[in-house]
């Protein structure tokens, strides 16, 4: 089974009849609850745009007289009015364009989250993968142990070994069955982990490839930090920020308003003439104007103040995205060069131990040295396991940080 690494992609697609991390990853973003959450989150933001088309509310005002004041035409028996105000000229499209640029912001956070879950679903795979490995590597190795154990049980036999090689060939082999069931307890808790980040229940069981290789040649990175999201964020911010500015401007423009005045004359009746008992009918245009502004002066210089603030946010988040990216790659580096050397040490000691069987053939075995080859064989077994684990988180944080 081999693993085949695929440039602009957060997981790698792993030959084998087990689930793909691709469908893991799918899952994830389906059903984990913070995913939904920031879904949601952005859904109300697209919500505020049609929120912000909306006009002052209309006043309506009705008054009696109480005494009734009389005029040329009759007595004015009541009074009935209607207000509208509207803001300066373009401030309801400056308003949703506000609303608009806060939701994009929003859906770069939603965008974040799934790819920071994509990196925690592919990390916390690669981890249940170097526990699977390292349990049969112990397998292998208590396997090995009880060929061995035979091998000086007939020693014994026949005289050229003790009863002692045998006792600490077994005990070598309890110690093993002793880490094996420590790593199995461990691989149910990351179970655990790794399923609560698929919303499903702890208990349900991953199916692990057993075996990843690295890849020949590594793909060929290309620094594009600039076009991560979290910094593309701070752009987002930015225009928002502008946008809000923009409205802030309009804001502390003049309004106008338009109404409308009924007052009901009632008809003398002592007189007549045409216009008796005519009602007053009085349209009427406001102007509202900000003359103490200070506080529009005030906004202005805090959204100076913000944007000045999101620059250095950005620039700090990409020293830090680039820091990463440079430990990223150094320690993916560092795995298959310990890769490497593990393999010519496990070479070597698969060497020594065919020197041991064959000894054995002439009787000469020492069941010291072979308890001794053994240890080196698992400790550069177990290397090379967490060298391919390495490599490949590793290899998911620069897709995370460049893709």
């Amino acid at each position: 089974m081999k693993v085949v690494l695929v440039l602009g992609s957060l997981f790698f697609v792993l030959k084998s009849n087990a689930q793909q991390l691709s469908n893991f990853i799918e899952e994830a973003q389906a059903n984990n609850p913070s995913i939904q959450a920031y879904e949601i989150r952005y859904n109300i933001a697209q919500e505020k745009v049609n929120e912000a088309n909306w006009l002052p509310n209309t006043e309506f005002g009705a008054g009696y007289f109480v005494s009734e004041p009389e005029t040329r035409t009759g007595a004015q028996k009541a009074r009935f009015s209607a207000k509208q105000m509207l803001p300066w000229f373009g401030t309801v499209s400056i308003r949703e364009k506000y609303a608009r640029a806060m939701a994009e912001t929003d859906y770069v956070d939603y965008t974040i989250a799934k790819r920071k879950l994509t990196l925690n679903v592919a990390q916390a795979y690669y981890t249940l993968y170097g526990l699977k490995a390292r349990q049969e590597v112990l397998d292998q190795n208590i396997q090995l142990l009880r060929t061995y154990e035979q091998l000086a049980l007939t020693s014994v036999e026949v005289g050229r070994a003790s009863a002692v090689d045998v006792l600490r060939l077994q005990i070598r082999q309890n110690e093993l069955q002793q880490q094996k069931e420590v790593l199995q307890e461990q691989f149910l808790a990351e179970q655990a982990a790794f399923n609560a980040l698929l919303n499903r229940s702890g208990g349900i069981a991953v199916d692990v490839v057993s075996e990843m290789v690295l890849p020949d040649t590594d793909p060929v990175v290309m620094d594009s930090l600039e076009l991560n999201p979290e910094l593309l964020r701070f752009d987002k911010m930015y225009e928002s920020v502008a946008q809000a500015e923009l409205l802030n401007q309009k804001e502390s423009a003049p309004m106008f308003g338009v109404g409308l005045d009924y007052l009901p004359v009632q008809e003398r009746p002592d007189m007549t003439f045409s216009d008796n008992g005519k009602d007053i009918v009085m349209p009427m245009v406001s102007l509202s104007i900000p003359i103490f502004n200070s506080s529009f002066n005030s906004r202005t210089k805090q959204n100076e103040l913000r944007k000045q603030e999101i620059e250095f946010q950005k620039q700090e988040r990409l020293n830090a995205l680039e820091t990463t990216f440079a430990k990223a790659v150094a320690q993916r580096n560092e795995a298959r060069i310990a890769f490497r050397t593990q393999e010519k040490n496990l070479e070597q000691a698969m060497d020594a131990e065919q020197i041991l069987i064959k000894n054995y053939e002439t009787g000469t075995i020492d069941f010291n040295d072979v308890l001794d080859i053994q240890e080196l064989q698992l400790k550069f077994q177990i290397n090379q396991i967490q060298s391919v684990q390495m490599y490949y988180v590793q290899s998911a944080i620069i897709n995370y940080l460049i893709n």
